[in-house]
């Protein structure tokens, strides 16, 4: 199932694991990423509940924009490398 899900998301994948092996990556960032990424997740939700009850079109913009972080986010930190995470940090 992981190898789907790569090759799948491999369009964002391969944007963070370029460049050379990181030095500082600790497992606490994945987890970190991975909590940041779930409340974009509920942040994207809760703004399609008000744009629904209050009926603008204009809302579905932050929606977009935040349930595309929080899809980064998870996908970097379920199915990146080391390199994916700690580039998405700016660890050199």
């Amino acid at each position: 199932m992981k190898a789907v899900l790569t090759r799948l998301f491999w369009p964002i994948l391969s944007f963070f694991e370029r460049g050379e092996q990181p030095e500082h990556y600790r497992p606490s960032h994945r987890k970190i990423l991975l909590a940041v990424g779930f409340l974009f997740l509920v942040l994207s939700g809760i703004s399609l509940f008000f744009a629904l009850v209050a009926q603008v079109l204009g809302a579905l913009i932050p929606i977009l924009f935040f349930f595309a972080i929080s899809l980064v986010c998870t996908v970097v930190a379920g199915l990146g490398s080391d390199r994916a995470v700690a580039r998405i940090w700016g660890l050199k």
